[in-house]
């Protein structure tokens, strides 16, 4: 009886029972080749995540495709049009800046700033998220405050701040340009330009746009050592004590909503009510969309504002539970006081156990694809 008393005062996440049911504790020299059998199996067998009641989640897996995969021959043109314009500065206002500016396909598709710069050097309000596996959202930037991708591309180009330009006039500046006469005509059987023609042609672009896969994923597909000790002991902490899975999960690692993880700025300098700017409900307010973390370490600064440079930073941030602003005299009765969300939390993570969850998203991270730039139109 004393010993099952033990037991049960260690943390479940440093605990690990083998299938004769031996319980293996965490500095027993066969947790780790436990930890490699278990994950090994199929997701069904593996330990219970640590999910708070009411989260929706879904289990961790192998990089989905793109839905347009399988359609990819069919859509070449389309999807060739729309690579050649996401290149060509020419949409924007100055003919200098194109949305490769600040999507990198070497920076995998992010731009590796604190926040965006855009036309004449501006500096936007918030960082430049990657379009890696882009299709996934059901809402687009930071904000949400756009339902897909043909609505997103208004926003930068007819923005003055980023390509400081305007879609009404875009048609016209590419129709003088007779290479563009030919690609319009394949991917649409005619050789017309409008604003529709050119958004739908930069979505099926975008959408193509997939990770690569990762020492996860070749784990995860049968190749047992792709993933070291401390990566593994990651993928667990991830899954139970370090609560990741709470907002982070499904094969992309993002549960596809939005979250207030404390960093509004409420009422100061570098105030961001995200969400809330779209929808003006207050519990919206401080909510941000919730990041796949795919690729999360070639994706740096990171947060909607980019604050962190560093992923020890963030981590060390989260495991003290992320700011949680308390009312100030005057902001008792204010309803958009902002609110952290509850899922946020102190987590009593070990400077050990930060650094094997740091292995675990260095192997969620690949190399991205080599891209060649497309020979734009004269």
């Amino acid at each position: 009886m004393k010993k099952l008393l033990i037991l049960f005062a260690i943390p479940l996440c440093c605990i690990l029972l083998t299938s004769a049911g031996t319980a293996l504790l965490k500095n027993d020299p066969a947790y780790n080749d436990s930890l490699r059998a278990v994950y090994g199996g199929p997701a069904s067998k593996w330990p219970k995540p640590f999910i708070d009641s009411g989260v929706v989640w879904k289990e961790l897996g192998v990089l989905p495709e793109s839905p347009l995969a399988p359609h990819l021959d069919s859509l070449k043109p389309l999807i060739t049009l729309g690579k050649t314009l996401f290149f060509d500065p020419r949409l924007s206002g100055s003919n200098q800046i194109s949305c490769a500016t600040c999507h990198v396909p070497d920076l995998s598709w992010a731009d590796g700033r604190e926040k965006a710069v855009g036309h004449d050097q501006q500096v936007g309000k918030r960082n430049t998220p990657t379009l890696f596996n882009v299709w996934f959202y059901k809402k687009l930037f930071w904000d949400g405050r756009s339902n897909s991708l043909e609505d997103q591309a208004f926003a930068p180009i007819n923005s003055e701040a980023e390509m400081h330009s305007d879609m009404a006039i875009v048609p016209s500046k590419l129709r003088k340009i007779k290479g563009y006469d030919s690609l319009f005509t394949k991917a649409f059987g005619s050789n017309g330009v409008d604003p529709e023609r050119i958004t739908e042609a930069l979505a099926a672009f975008q959408r193509t746009l997939v990770s690569r896969k990762s020492d996860f994923d070749n784990f995860l597909l049968g190749k047992n050592q792709s993933m070291s000790d401390a990566a593994l002991r990651g993928l667990h902490l991830f899954r139970t004590k370090a609560r990741c899975m709470n907002c982070h999960n499904g094969p992309l690692l993002t549960d596809n909503e939005f979250h207030n993880i404390g960093l509004t700025y409420y009422k100061r300098e570098n105030e961001d009510l995200g969400l809330y700017n779209v929808t003006k409900k207050p519990e919206d307010v401080g909510r941000f969309r919730t990041p796949s973390l795919r690729d999360v370490i070639r994706t740096r600064p990171w947060m909607h504002n980019g604050l962190f440079d560093n992923i020890e930073g963030v981590l060390n941030m989260y495991n003290a539970g992320m700011p949680q602003p308390k009312p100030r005299p005057g902001q008792l009765n204010d309803p958009l006081f902002p609110k952290t969300d509850p899922l946020i939390r102190k987590l009593n993570l070990t400077k050990e156990e930060r650094d094997d969850l740091i292995a675990f998203l260095n192997a969620i991270t690949a190399e991205p694809w080599k891209v060649r730039m497309p020979e734009l139109p004269k």
